[in-house]
């Protein structure tokens, strides 16, 4: 019996010594963010925004803040390059690809995705700015 516990104990100690890849690094992150805003162009607080993979219907949600701004940070790995994703707030749906260069494992992944009144609007040419501004607490550059 002791050496069927000292044998576990051992096996445990290799497992726990070989590395799994760390789930918080870049290339595991896909991050959508934007502003949901009402027809006079007023932020909307406390919408809920829903993000589905349409690959695998895992549903991701955020709910806005008091400058109607949301966070969603997905879960997704290289091979999800080109994957579709279905965003849904309020009565208004979208859709959006996913977007990135999975040589690229040092630049945030994500998008900037808007919703202006009842219209997804995605601006993934400025998501880096974006993050850094939410990241840093200052208000929406528009």
């Amino acid at each position: 019996m002791k050496g069927l516990v000292a044998s576990l104990i051992a096996l445990a100690v290799i497992v726990a010594a070989v590395p799994a890849p760390a789930e918080h690094e870049v290339y595991y992150r896909y991050t959508v963010l934007g502003y949901v805003r009402d027809s006079r162009g007023a932020p909307v607080n406390g919408r809920q925004v829903k993000i589905v993979r349409d690959k695998t219907g895992f549903a991701y949600l955020a709910e806005t803040d008091t400058a109607g701004l949301y966070v969603l940070v997905l879960r997704l790995g290289d091979e999800s390059a080109g994957e579709r994703l279905t965003v849904h707030a309020g009565t208004a749906s979208g859709r959006v690809t996913v977007q990135f260069d999975p040589a690229n494992r040092t630049d945030e992944r994500g998008t900037r995705l808007d919703l202006d009144h009842t219209r997804f609007v995605e601006r993934t040419a400025w998501f880096p700015s974006t993050l850094a501004l939410f990241l840093k607490g200052r208000p929406d550059p528009r």
